[in-house]
């Protein structure tokens, strides 16, 4: 692997301009899971039944509007996660901005 080639894959969505966050509304959260089946790496269900996004050390963050980086590889899973979902509570926005750009509130 080339270091260009590393750094796109450790660099969430490409750079720091362009990194992307995700959280979920676990107010709408409905449980179906299709977002852990899509992107098992950045969402897991918990206990009670919501979804929830992990944290860098695949800790589940439970705090409200908790966020966590989309990593580039898995952009495309994380946005098919925000358009399939069911309740419409996976919110995909910009870091640099806090424009959402997948999701229910997407511009």
């Amino acid at each position: 692997m080339t270091m260009q080639q590393e750094n796109a894959v450790s660099t969430p969505a490409g750079t720091a301009e362009a990194a992307l966050e995700v959280w979920i509304d676990q107010d709408l959260c409905t449980g179906d899971g299709i977002c852990a089946q899509y992107a098992p790496e950045v969402f897991e269900l918990d206990i009670d039944g919501l979804a929830y996004v992990k944290g860098a050390d695949d800790e589940l963050l439970q705090d409200q509007g908790a966020t966590t980086l989309v990593p580039l590889p898995l952009l495309s899973e994380v946005v098919d996660s925000a358009k399939e979902c069911p309740g419409e509570c996976i919110h995909v926005r910009r870091v640099s901005d806090k424009v959402e750009v997948y999701g229910p509130d997407a511009e």
